[in-house]
């Protein structure tokens, strides 16, 4: 690399490809370049010429962030010093420890971005920077039009997605004293590096938060950087008008909980603003079309729902696997799995007069986690003080619940047998199905529960 550099920035360097170095080098030419750079030393760039790059891809906190980390990185020894601006060591060093580092190094970022001291951060500035590195994530890959077709609404009432995600995401954080971030008296914590490093390496969105924000916001390197797995694709048919429930950063939080051969696209199965609020019209619309994700709003504005690994069937005994569990993505992001107690997973079931009507997870008749009648609008969670199979505490406002908004999204491939069925309808190729549903006195109606074409797009 020449014998210009220093040796912590020629070891930097060692981490990136040819091709990834002389990007590396170009970008910091723009910005020393930069007009707004003048002032500051030779082969350096100034907080305003950052501004002037990415002012608009990255939120104004985030840009400053990122400019006084770089600054107090000391690759020598000595500090640059304030109003210096940021040298091409101290750039080169940043983006190493920021795309490629280990969580020591990502860690030691983090703290730089935080605060000028070395040392413990308070919990409570950890808590702002994970606002804003979720934020950042959001903005950067709206304004890349990176969303694919989801929104980033904001959702009504507090806390926001935002701080939603950002408070998940430091649930899984271990303190100095072994205890978990529990209530406000935590914020007052402080957190050393050996704490932070630990939660970056047990928290893989901090890492890869990180890489949107550099890849994304300076368009540096992106070859390098997969969003398919991020994001997933919203498929819904062609022509509809449709809002999800669901924002982007909701869509990020459970699509990181599915396998990864499920997180490229999601294809919406049934709507109850799109396909009528009708029980009917859910059984045929999702059963026999693969693993999915059961959304339910509340009249109260809770979000939750739950996975189901197995296809759906119209049967009177449990079904699914260990993979299923339950979630919650407003007031709370959360994720509860199977606790082996026992193996009632999915139920979906109709037409009897003995047993319930209705889908549900978890729990047991009568006393699911989750629970949507046949008598479509209203449902339960119950937990007393959690579900038996999924240690979920009640998802909903209230334990019998009222909504109006559900959705049902397909996670990854269709199954063979639905490639292989073509434009037929579930109803001609499961007669268990038909003949429940007939129960039901939806004989006459049938052809409403067929299969449309666009939904499979």
């Amino acid at each position: 690399m020449g014998n210009g550099r220093s040796r912590a920035e020629q070891k930097c360097y060692s981490q990136f490809l040819p091709e990834e170095q002389a990007e590396v080098d170009a970008l910091f030419d723009t910005l020393s370049l930069d007009k707004d750079s003048s002032e500051a030393l030779p082969r350096s760039f100034s907080l305003q010429a950052l501004k002037n790059r990415i002012g608009e891809a990255l939120p104004p906190e985030m840009v400053t962030r990122l400019y006084d980390g770089m600054q107090r990185v000391h690759p020598t020894g000595r500090a640059q010093g304030p109003g210096k601006g940021v040298s091409q060591e101290q750039f080169t060093v940043s983006l190493s420890h920021l795309l490629k580092g280990s969580s020591e190094e990502r860690s030691l970022m983090i703290l730089k971005m935080i605060s000028a001291k070395e040392g413990p951060v308070k919990a409570r500035d950890l808590q702002k920077f994970t606002e804003d590195l979720v934020g950042s994530v959001e903005h950067v890959l709206a304004h890349r039009q990176e969303l694919k077709g989801w929104t980033r609404k904001k959702a009504p009432g507090t806390p926001t997605r935002v701080q939603a995600l950002a408070a998940h995401l430091l649930s899984e954080m271990k303190l100095p004293d072994g205890s978990r971030p529990l209530g406000p008296h935590w914020l007052d914590h402080a957190c050393d590096r050996a704490t932070v490093e630990d939660w970056v390496f047990r928290v893989p969105h901090v890492a890869t938060f990180l890489r949107v924000v550099i890849h994304q916001g300076f368009l540096v390197l992106c070859s390098s950087l997969d969003l398919a797995t991020l994001v997933p694709q919203c498929q819904v048919g062609p022509g509809q008008e449709f809002d999800s429930v669901l924002d982007v950063l909701a869509v990020i939080f459970l699509n990181s909980h599915l396998a990864r051969e499920q997180r490229y696209h999601w294809r919406l199965l049934f709507c109850s603003r799109l396909h009528g609020q009708s029980f009917s019209q859910l059984c045929g619309r999702i059963t026999h079309r693969g693993p999915c994700l059961i959304l339910l709003e509340d009249q109260d504005g809770h979000v939750f729902g739950g996975f189901a690994s197995c296809p759906w069937e119209v049967k009177p005994q449990f079904q699914g696997d260990e993979r299923c569990f339950l979630f919650s993505v407003s007031p709370s992001m959360a994720v509860y799995r199977h606790t082996g107690y026992n193996d009632h997973f999915m139920y979906l079931n109709c037409g009897q007069q003995t047993i319930p009507n209705g889908l549900g997870l978890g729990g047991q008749h009568d006393y699911f986690g989750l629970w949507v009648d046949a008598d479509f609008g209203k449902g339960h969670s119950k937990a007393k003080p959690t579900c038996t199979t999924y240690n979920s505490p009640q998802l909903s406002s209230k334990e019998n619940f009222r909504f109006d908004k559900m959705e049902v999204w397909a996670v990854g491939d269709p199954p063979e047998s639905q490639l292989v069925q073509g434009k037929k309808s579930i109803l001609d190729v499961d007669p268990e199905a038909r003949a429940l549903l007939e129960i039901t006195g939806q004989t006459r109606h049938s052809e409403g529960l067929r299969e449309a074409p666009e939904d499979d797009a």
